[in-house]
């Protein structure tokens, strides 16, 4: 494995951890999102990640998975999802333009201290890559001053 592969790893890593940051973000903007274009309320999404240069299973992705060994693998964002498993909120305010014949309307299944947690998760995932990052940095510029006889 040369420097730059874990260079390519780190901000592989440091991209997903963004990604999700911001998929966090949307989903603490529409905590109290009622309506959406579908009419329903807004749904907490998802990130799920990955490895990168998982299994090939075409001969495209043979080739691919030939030169495998010239790149790093890293981390990308597999999908996200839509959050089904939690419930949404019924809160009681009949003077809600989207409440129902009983006064009750539905709000999202986006709960702010979860939200909050992932966050803080996320960023020190970010955090840890821009180190590792770092660390390699330091070390190629370390041998190029070996190597220049400096």
């Amino acid at each position: 494995m040369s420097i730059f592969n874990s260079f390519n790893i780190n901000s592989s890593g440091m991209t997903a951890e963004r990604y999700r940051m911001d998929v966090i973000a949307e989903n603490v903007a529409n905590a109290n999102t009622t309506r959406t274009k579908n009419g329903e309320p807004y749904r907490r999404k998802i990130v799920t990640f990955e490895e990168r240069g998982t299994t090939p299973d075409n001969f495209a992705s043979y080739l691919g998975h030939a030169t495998e060994r010239y790149r790093g693998k890293g981390v990308r964002v597999a999908e996200v999802t839509e959050d089904d498993y939690t419930d949404m909120h019924m809160v009681y305010d009949p003077s809600h333009p989207d409440a129902d014949e009983n006064g009750y309307v539905l709000y999202p299944n986006v709960n702010i201290v979860t939200e909050m947690t992932n966050l803080i998760d996320a960023s020190r995932g970010y955090e840890a890559n821009a180190t590792a990052f770092n660390a390699s940095k330091a070390i190629a510029q370390r041998g190029l001053q070996l190597g220049g006889g400096s």
